[in-house]
C-alpha cells in the first residue's frame, strides 16, 4: 500500500492550523500525538447525543455499553487478544498501580521483582512500591549503554530465578527508542515460572502488537499514543484476569473485565478510542480490521524508518551531537534521545520550539535511563510519527547544525 503522507496529514487538524508546515510534531507526552478528526467526531457525538452508565434496560444506557463493547473488541484487534482480556482506566499509570497493588497479594514472602533500568517510571516505581509494601526483593535487570541501550539479556537472566514472581519491562524505551525482543524475554520469565507484565506505550504507534505471539501475561499502553483520547487500555490473560483479585467497590461486579474498572468510565473517550483504532486500520488492507492494521503497521514501519534513517544520518555528520541508542534505522522506533555539546538540554529544546519544532528535555518520566547514562540534567529527545515528512526531519537537522 502506498503511504501517502499529505493524505493523512489532512485527517488531522491541528496540523493544518497556523503552525502548519513549521510544526515538526513531536512524539512522546502528554499533548503529544495529535488527535485524529474522526476520533475528535466520535467523542463530540456520544457527548452531543447524550450518554449514560452501562446495563441499565433504556436507550442511552444501551448505547454505552454498546460503546464499551466496540471499544474493547477494537483494542482486542489492535493487540491480537480477546475483547474480555481487555480492561479500561484512566491511564497506563493508574492500571498499572491497580494491578500491582492485585499482584502484590499474591506474592510469597520469599518472591522477587525484577524491572528494568530501560524503563519509563509507570513500568518501575508502581512495582518497587508494591514490592517495599509486600516485603519482597525489587531487582534491575541492565542495558547496555554502549551498545544502542539493548536491553541486556544476560544481566536479566542472572536475576530470575524460582523464586521470582514477575518480570516487567519495556516494548520499546521511550527515551532511547530501544525495542526489546520481548518473546525472548517472556519466554525466560515463564521459564522460572515468573508473569510478566509489559509497557507498550511507546511501541504501540509504530509497531503491530501481538500479544498471542509473544506469550506475555499482561500488556498496556495508552490510546493517545495512537492518535486517540486520554484513555489506558490493559490486556491481560482471562484466566489472570479471572482469578487475580482486584480491589473494587462490593457493588461492582465480580466477573472480569469489569471487575477491574473502578468507578464510572470515560465512555466518550471510549468512542475516541474506537474511532483512533479505525483510523489506524484505514491506513492498511485486509479482510478484517485485525489484518488491516497489521499491515498498516507494516506501512507505517517502512515510512518511519525512511524518516529514522535521514535524521540518523544527518547527526552522524555532526561531531558535537551524541546519539544514545541504536544508530541503526530499522531496529528501533523513530524516537531519539541527543545530546549536543556544550549546551544543556533545556537550551536545546527552547531553541527548537522557537522554530516550531516540538521537542522534550530532561528525563521524560525514563528516571532508571538518565541515571544510568549519568545525565541529571536528562537529554534532549526528538521523535516522528507516520504524518511527519522528510521536510520536517530536515527542518531539524537544520536546527541542530545552527546550534552547534
Amino acid at each position: 500500500m502506498t503511504f501517502d503522507v499529505q493524505a493523512v496529514r489532512a485527517g488531522f487538524p491541528a496540523l493544518t492550523r497556523t503552525v502548519g508546515p513549521n510544526l515538526a510534531a513531536y512524539l512522546d507526552g502528554p499533548g503529544g500525538t495529535q488527535v485524529h478528526q474522526s476520533v475528535i467526531t466520535a467523542m463530540a457525538d456520544f457527548m452531543e447525543r447524550g450518554g449514560s452508565n452501562t446495563h441499565g434496560p433504556f436507550a442511552t444506557s444501551i448505547e454505552t455499553t454498546e460503546v464499551v463493547d466496540q471499544a474493547r473488541s477494537a483494542v482486542a484487534d489492535l493487540f491480537g487478544a480477546s475483547p474480555n482480556e481487555i480492561v479500561f482506566g484512566q491511564n497506563m499509570t493508574s492500571l498499572t498501580y491497580a494491578m500491582s497493588r492485585a499482584l502484590a497479594r499474591t506474592w510469597a514472602a520469599d518472591a522477587n521483582i525484577v524491572v528494568t533500568h530501560l524503563d519509563h517510571d509507570a513500568n518501575v516505581a508502581p512495582w518497587m512500591q508494591a514490592a517495599r509494601s509486600a516485603g519482597v526483593e525489587i531487582r534491575f535487570a541492565d542495558f547496555d549503554r554502549d551498545a544502542g541501550c539493548d536491553l541486556d539479556l544476560s544481566s536479566l537472566a542472572g536475576l530470575l530465578d524460582e523464586n521470582t514472581a514477575l518480570v516487567a519491562f519495556t516494548h520499546a524505551s521511550n527515551a532511547t527508542g530501544t525495542v526489546t525482543p520481548v518473546r525472548t524475554i517472556v519466554e525466560m520469565a515463564h521459564a522460572v515460572g515468573a508473569l510478566t507484565y509489559l509497557d507498550a506505550v511507546h511501541y504501540a504507534p509504530h509497531g503491530s502488537i501481538d500479544v498471542k505471539e509473544t506469550g506475555t501475561d499482561f500488556l498496556v499502553c495508552s490510546a493517545y499514543k495512537w492518535f486517540g483520547p486520554h484513555t489506558g487500555c490493559l490486556y491481560g490473560k482471562a484466566e489472570l484476569l479471572e482469578t487475580v483479585e482486584p480491589f473494587k467497590l462490593r457493588p461492582a461486579p465480580d466477573t472480569s473485565p469489569d471487575s477491574w474498572e473502578t468507578g464510572t468510565q470515560s465512555f466518550e473517550s471510549l468512542s475516541g478510542v474506537t474511532a483512533a483504532i479505525n483510523y489506524l486500520a484505514s491506513n492498511g488492507k485486509g479482510e478484517t480490521r485485525r489484518a488491516k492494521l497489521v499491515d498498516a503497521f507494516e506501512t507505517v514501519g517502512r515510512h518511519e524508518e525512511q524518516l529514522s534513517a535521514r535524521f540518523l544520518a544527518g547527526i552522524a555528520e555532526m561531531p558535537s551531537v551524541t546519539l544514545y541508542g541504536r544508530p541503526g534505522s530499522n531496529t528501533r522506533t523513530p524516537t531519539f534521545a541527543i545530546e549536543v555539546e556544550g549546551i544543556s538540554p533545556d537550551v536545546v529544546a527552547q531553541a527548537l520550539a522557537d522554530q516550531g519544532i516540538f521537542a522534550w528535555s530532561g528525563n521524560y518520566y525514563a528516571y532508571e535511563v538518565m541515571e544510568r547514562l549519568s545525565k541529571p540534567d536528562g537529554l534532549v529527545r526528538i521523535g516522528f510519527v507516520h504524518y511527519n515528512t522528510i521536510e520536517e526531519v530536515d527542518r531539524v537537522l537544520t536546527a541542530l547544525q545552527e546550534l552547534t
